[in-house]
């Protein structure tokens, strides 16, 4: 099993929710996230003040996947979230030794889930 960490634009979830529902992902859990980036940088005046941000909103989905489908959404990711800049973000891949379903406590090598 592979676990994807994709940190994309706002923007784009939806663009990549789809293109991961066409190829039959559609289990993934989603979060909205900071990302420190120090090229991003500016300042701004907030109530007379000024301050810095450098932390700028991001969105970051994780889904787990069979090793012989990791491939095919990592490219689907990366093409729906592209967006023609430098900021479209990042994808991490980690190998898994194990999922488990809270409900019932079942394994997934026991679902039939285990394609390494």
């Amino acid at each position: 099993m592979k676990k994807i960490e994709a940190v994309i634009q706002p923007y784009k979830l939806m663009d990549v929710k789809e293109a991961l529902a066409e190829i039959g992902v559609t289990a993934l859990t989603m979060a909205e996230v900071r990302e420190a980036d120090c090229h991003g940088r500016h300042t701004e005046m907030y109530r007379g003040q000024e301050y810095t941000v450098d932390f700028t909103p991001r969105v970051k989905l994780e889904v787990v996947v069979p090793n012989s489908r990791a491939d095919k959404a990592i490219t689907v990711i990366t093409a729906a979230a592209k967006t023609g800049h430098d900021s479209s973000g990042t994808i991490v891949v980690s190998s898994l030794d194990d999922t488990v379903t809270i409900e019932n406590g079942q394994h997934s090598a026991d679902r039939g889930q285990d394609e390494r």
